[in-house]
């Protein structure tokens, strides 16, 4: 029996993804870094991460392609072992617009990588940890955002509706899991400063709105990655469906 403690990050090639698997790192647990396209920025947090004396590999795989997520599980069982604890935190959106000029391809890129993700590394997660399957239990942490709460108007709606559909998976699947040892929560960050802004078309995007935050900053995402593995370990032990707030005060 495996009695590492093993994490699935996926899409933690960079931003909160990167420094989550340097915090589980320094806990003593063996990381998979997952990626879809940046293969050297993957292979840097590896790096990093190996750095601390702990087993870390960087695997490719679109995570909203079921065939792609098994092969991810499978080389994860070969290499580190079954999971003990995952962590959805993989999302992109696209250029800010409101509704009225968003096509049908940009939804449902929004939505199938956003959320199709989440339920089928979920349920890939489910098959190794459950106490049904004959798995020990686990955790999953689903990264949500504030923009869920929000709505995001004339910027991102798609991608605040991806978000409300995060939490709603949360809530229903620790429901689901409370009796087979796995619990579920998640981490809504606000304002923070990764790269995801750029993708969106405005790079300075926390620095114009931070004085709106009541903490009057942005936040950074190692303070992201502390509430993620505080709900991933057993210091949150009574918590499930629960969903952390990391917005400054919004």
């Amino acid at each position: 029996m495996n009695s590492q403690k093993v994490v699935l990050i996926t899409g933690s090639s960079r931003g909160i993804g990167a420094a989550s698997a340097k915090l589980f790192a320094s806990k003593g647990y063996s990381v998979c870094v997952n990626y879809k396209h940046d293969q050297a920025s993957a292979l840097n947090v590896v790096k990093d991460v190996q750095a601390m004396g702990v087993k870390c590999i960087a695997v490719q795989a679109d995570v909203a392609i079921e065939s792609e997520v098994e092969g991810l599980f499978n080389q994860i069982d070969s290499e580190l072992g079954s999971i003990t604890a995952l962590v959805n935190n993989v999302g992109v959106l696209q250029s800010q617009m409101r509704l009225q000029d968003m096509n049908a391809e940009r939804i449902n890129n929004i939505l199938t990588t956003n959320v199709t993700s989440y339920f089928l590394c979920s349920k890939y997660a489910i098959k190794r940890m459950s106490l049904e399957f004959g798995g020990n239990g686990g955790t999953i942490v689903n990264v949500s955002s504030g923009a869920a709460r929000t709505g995001s108007p004339n910027e991102y709606i798609d991608y605040a509706a991806s978000k409300g559909a995060i939490d709603t998976l949360t809530v229903g699947l620790s429901k689901e899991l409370a009796a087979q040892g796995i619990r579920v929560n998640g981490v809504r960050p606000g304002l923070i400063y990764t790269d995801m802004h750029a993708d969106g078309g405005e790079a300075n995007r926390v620095d114009r709105l931070k004085t709106k935050i009541p903490l009057q900053r942005g936040g950074e995402v190692e303070e992201v990655a502390e509430a993620i593995y505080w709900l991933a370990s057993e210091k949150s032990s009574f918590s499930t469906g629960t969903i952390i707030d990391v917005t400054g005060g919004n």
